[in-house]
């Protein structure tokens, strides 16, 4: 059986499967279960759900989503916030040599730029507003649970601590113990949606991750 990226993600990205096809080859940098390609196939599943109901132009949004992590750096790197940019330098290079305009491979930049947590680029465009909203839904919800703690064991953080789970008499320190990523990020994403459709969507899914840490507590 094949298991190529390109053969589990058939139909995946549709109605965009040719630019899927072309782009998938460079989209991924690293062994990183979190930011590969079941995580672009969520991220574009938001993003069109997204435009159905904002517009836009769908074609910048998928070019956008496939490349958007196409340069990893892993979370407890010093170079993490400088990721996006380098992502969108190398999308750049790549859209070029597949014959792109010059103004619809600066849209794409932009978004990828902009879709990024720690980058803290204001996003200008609406193509950018939907990705930036499309990824940061996996952040969150039941899904963002999962790549929370996937992410900790990565970088051998603990689950939390046990003298004080909800860090209140220490400083948050998700990088010692995941369930302080909770409050010290997670939390904070559904405050920061660019569009309707989106803060909407993720209303829902902050409520699992609320739902979520209430049990977690309860359980320790």
């Amino acid at each position: 059986m094949n298991h190529s990226p390109l053969h589990r993600s058939h139909g995946a990205f549709a109605p965009h499967e040719a630019l899927a096809e072309a782009l998938l080859p460079h989209a991924t940098s690293s062994d990183d279960g979190s930011h590969d390609v079941a995580h672009l196939q969520r991220v574009w599943n938001n993003a069109a759900a997204i435009l159905a109901k904002e517009g836009g132009a769908s074609e910048i949004v998928a070019a956008a989503t496939l490349l958007h992590d196409c340069v990893t750096v892993e979370k407890n790197d010093p170079m993490r916030a400088q990721a996006s940019r380098l992502a969108a330098r190398k999308a750049e290079a790549v859209l070029a040599e597949l014959g792109w305009d010059a103004a619809r491979i600066a849209a794409v930049a932009h978004a990828i730029e902009a879709h990024s947590f720690s980058a803290a680029i204001r996003p200008e465009t609406l193509e950018a507003r939907i990705l930036q909203d499309a990824d940061r839904l996996d952040a969150i919800g039941m899904i963002g649970v999962a790549r929370c703690f996937y992410i900790a064991g990565r970088m051998g953080s603990g689950l939390y601590d046990p003298a004080d789970p909800e860090a209140n008499w220490r400083p948050l320190d998700d990088k010692s113990f995941a369930i302080d990523h909770f409050e010290n990020k997670l939390f904070k994403l559904a405050a920061g949606f660019q569009t309707q459709a989106g803060a909407q969507l993720a209303e829902l899914r902050q409520a699992r991750l609320r739902r979520f840490y209430d049990e977690f507590l309860d359980e320790i």
